[in-house]
């Protein structure tokens, strides 16, 4: 697995601007995916930032599974934007999603730089391409959720025991991946589990217990400090000791009769086809990872030693592990896997540098050599382009899909339409709203009754009298509950809503609680509509990415649209 010449070679500034570029579209324009980024982050950052948002049960004190230290950190990360002059609630948002960008397109930019240096320059430019192509990295890279703030964290961990070049920086890899688990998600220390492995394998071989003993307290004692970091910031909000990390393992693992199954459960392939989805040929060339570098080290041009093989073989096997891990989970969802996305970019890496190494032979006994080397470029530019073009389109699927949430509440910011006090009401679209940075100050978004039957969030307490600072973050919200119980008290009367934000689709049939409120020109309005995938509607290849309306193309793969609105109440007579 050692560096080898490359034709060309790529600096780091410069392929930290290409990530950067990428995480930059994504930050712009991906959809928000999964509602809990929107409730369980966007929202009690709001309140931190403007003193109200909506609360999720897992903020209760009785429950204390998500960390204030975690949100505090993206509330300060969002203080420099409240002081432009000209700043909106909306420009608070997207620039804590440039800032996001960033942070990922540095960790990026390390561990390629890492990768060129220990594994090869080809090696790191095709990580870069998968990266930058990907429609999982375009949604996870600029994400707030604890599992992207993980990803990052794991491919500074990954760049850290990777690099060998002049000591081994044990430590600072335990310190990376730390980080990630106690501020973010606990379980991303099993993405470093082979690396650890083979610490203790080289400190056998060699004897050497002592200087393995020494980076390993080194690493601990750093984790350690983020810890009782974690701790004291965490007691100053919920006013009592508590250790998130372990309630969250505590919840997910050991909760009986409980936990995240109640969400919902997803048979053992999920991922397999999600991520088929998500990163196409990078995907299956991902998985040749271990048995090509058996391949490489057999048959390659220098045989490999029994160090070099184990290195390679621990590079690649994260992705398994965690793909193992969360695969026989019953409870699955997307931003699971996002830890494991730069270990999936690195093995399909890694996998098509030694099928072009072999591939390119010009043994002229052997039958990859006798084919021409016009051929053989042929094959290889067609399948990459469309590899790329393929993640690129599915991309572009989705913003073109899915928008519509964080366009349709531009209206509100107009003069004269909203004013302080007025309540936006979300029905049947409850979990596409994309938090309180999109309304205008003082305006609020509540629920009213629709066809879902869980528990939905309330309002972070704002008493302000006697309580202290942040009196939501430790007084004990009515009507929460871990069993996903309903709770009627977190609904008002439709007749207080002065906005509503309703869909309109050709696949939907109305309910007595779900009605179109679109139709209803007597009571509501339009102030805006933007166009959003009917998914119940249209086939499988318009889910995932737009077909030019043609005529060679057949109606049945066409997109089929619906509306969705943004409403406001008319004059009441």
């Amino acid at each position: 697995m050692a560096p080898s010449p490359a034709a060309f070679h790529l600096d780091t500034l410069t392929a930290g601007a290409i990530f950067f570029t990428a995480s930059l579209v994504a930050a712009l324009w991906s959809p928000i995916q999964d509602c809990d980024e929107v409730y369980n982050y966007w929202e009690p950052t709001h309140y931190l930032n403007h003193g109200y948002g909506m609360q999720t049960w897992e903020y209760s004190p009785e429950y204390a599974i998500r960390s204030w230290a975690y949100i505090g950190l993206h509330a300060l990360a969002i203080v420099p934007a409240r002081l432009f002059p000209v700043g909106t609630k909306v420009m608070e948002f997207y620039f804590l999603r440039v800032i996001l960008a960033f942070v990922c397109a540095a960790a990026e930019a390390r561990l390629f730089s890492v990768i060129s240096r220990t594994l090869n320059p080809r090696v790191a430019i095709m990580f870069l391409v998968i990266m930058v192509s990907s429609p999982a990295m375009f949604h996870a890279s600029t994400a707030y959720l604890p599992s992207s703030f993980a990803m990052y964290t794991t491919m500074l961990g990954m760049a850290a025991f990777m690099n060998w070049r002049e000591h081994i920086r044990t430590g600072q890899g335990i310190f990376w991946v730390g980080l990630g688990a106690i501020l973010g998600w606990p379980f991303a220390v099993a993405m470093v589990t082979p690396y650890l492995i083979e610490e203790f394998i080289i400190a056998w071989a060699l004897q050497d217990f002592h200087s393995l003993f020494w980076r390993l307290t080194d690493g601990t004692i750093k984790v350690l400090i983020i810890l009782v970091f974690q701790l004291c910031i965490d007691a100053f909000f919920y006013r009592k000791l508590v250790c998130v990390p372990l309630n969250i393992v505590w919840y997910n693992v050991f909760s009986s009769g409980k936990g995240p199954n109640m969400y919902g459960t997803e048979p053992w392939h999920f991922y397999l086809r999600n991520l088929t989805l998500n990163f196409n040929i990078w995907f299956l060339l991902a998985f040749l990872a271990f048995p090509l570098v058996i391949v490489q080290s057999s048959i390659g041009k220098q045989h490999a030693s029994k160090q070099n093989l184990m290195r390679g073989l621990v590079f690649v096997a994260p992705m398994y592990i965690w793909l193992a891990i969360f695969s026989i989970q019953p409870h699955k969802e997307e931003r699971f896997m996002y830890p494991a996305y730069p270990s999936i970019a690195l093995n399909a890496a890694f996998s098509l540098h030694v099928l072009l190494s072999l591939f390119g032979s010009t043994n002229p006994k052997s039958i990859v050599g006798r084919i021409p080397p016009q051929i053989k470029l042929a094959f290889v530019s067609t399948s990459m382009l469309t590899a790329i073009g393929l993640g690129v389109w599915r991309a572009i699927g989705i913003v073109t899909a899915y928008s519509a949430p964080l366009q349709v509440y531009a209206p509100l910011h107009a003069p004269g339409v909203a004013r302080p006090g007025n309540i936006v009401c979300l029905g049947k679209e409850w979990y596409r709203f994309p938090s309180s940075y999109h309304l205008p100050d003082g305006v609020r978004a509540r629920f009213v009754k629709s066809e879902f039957k869980g528990l939905l969030p309330g309002e972070f307490s704002e008493a302000n009298v006697g309580f202290g600072v942040y009196p939501g973050t430790w007084l004990i919200p009515p009507g929460m509950n871990d069993e996903n119980r309903e709770d009627p008290g977190k609904y008002i009367d439709i007749t207080r809503c002065d906005f509503m934000v309703d869909s309109l689709f050709p696949s939907s049939e109305t309910t007595k609680l779900e009605p179109h409120h679109v139709l209803d020109d007597l009571t509501w309005q339009p102030l805006l509509c933007e166009a959003f995938l009917d998914t119940m509607e249209t086939n499988m290849l318009g889910r995932l990415g737009p077909l030019p309306n043609w005529s060679i193309v057949p109606e049945r793969f066409r997109r089929r649209w619906g509306k969705y609105c943004l409403l406001k109440r008319k004059a009441r007579k």
